[in-house]
């Protein structure tokens, strides 16, 4: 094993909410981060990930879209030039579905940036618009979907982002990230029903997403974090297997109680260390090998 393989981090890739920013995200997810480390421990704790020897590690973007007090929901301030520290990753345009997304392209270009800059990842996680757009970039890491979003635009849909190619343009560029192992969204949605969107969602993702959803938010209704989950190929999960659809009896915000951790951690696990494969190493292991 090289040096650089023993030392090698699980690297999740977070995504903050509208009007958060990564410190804040950060802050509020140290829960779940501490939770995190204490499942997958650098090697040799018991419980480390054989392919990740050196622990995890969480990275925090900020979307780049600075956000005015007037456009923080709830808002009700008089002095609307009074400034902020909440961002987001795109504006919601429009006064009913579908609507659009202003900026999404420049969103799309902070997280090509980080990936660039502190990839690879492994995974992605996010809350509420961090989760919606944690589906989008699982999605983007695919290889088919080059190909989905060059039909989709012939039709008059978004182009495929260039800032997930590696060159900005070209048919025959390489995409600039590998395809995710995993993708993470906490009430996440799809986008807003907007054909223009669609080759995100269809073809479904291949990828495993794991789904966290409050049942009592009202804020992203069910209806719209379930329309995520039926852009995933294995939306709820194989039969049998690691669930992907969570429920929490609470609102919108991240859980981070011992009972989502540990659904979120098997989730994890399961995708990165299929059972099967597992089996066989133990079986190896118990063989009577003669030296």
């Amino acid at each position: 094993m090289s040096q650089q393989d023993a030392t090698r981090k699980l690297k999740i890739l977070m995504l903050h909410g509208y009007t958060q920013n990564g410190e804040l995200f950060s802050l509020k997810t140290k829960a779940l981060q501490k939770s995190l480390a204490k499942q997958f421990p650098p090697a040799p704790k018991p419980g480390h990930l054989k392919d990740f020897p050196g622990g995890i590690d969480f990275v925090f973007p900020t979307g780049p879209i600075h956000l005015d007090p007037t456009d923080i929901p709830g808002y009700d301030g008089h002095d609307p030039k009074e400034s902020s520290e909440a961002y987001g990753w795109w504006r919601r345009k429009g006064d009913g579905q579908p609507y659009v997304y202003q900026g999404i392209e420049e969103g799309l270009g902070t997280i090509a940036k980080t990936m660039q800059s502190e990839g690879p990842f492994d995974g992605v996680l996010g809350f509420s618009q961090g989760g919606a757009l944690a589906g989008m970039v699982t999605s983007l890491c695919e290889p088919i979907r080059r190909q989905a979003f060059d039909a989709a635009e012939q039709k008059g849909g978004m182009p495929f982002p260039k800032s997930f190619i590696s060159n900005g343009s070209g048919s025959n560029d390489s995409p600039i990230h590998p395809q995710l192992r995993f993708g993470v969204s906490y009430s996440g949605f799809a986008a807003s029903n907007n054909p223009l969107y669609e080759p995100f969602y269809e073809p479904k993702m291949t990828t495993p997403v794991c789904h966290f959803i409050g049942s009592v938010d009202t804020v992203v209704s069910e209806e719209r974090s379930l329309q995520l989950l039926d852009g995933c190929a294995d939306g709820k999960g194989p039969e049998g297997q690691v669930p992907r659809l969570i429920y929490h009896p609470g609102g919108h915000f991240l859980p981070s109680g011992q009972t989502y951790v540990t659904a979120l951690a098997a989730f994890i696990r399961n995708v990165l260390e299929p059972p099967a494969a597992r089996k066989e190493e133990e079986s190896a292991e118990d063989m009577d090998l003669p030296f």
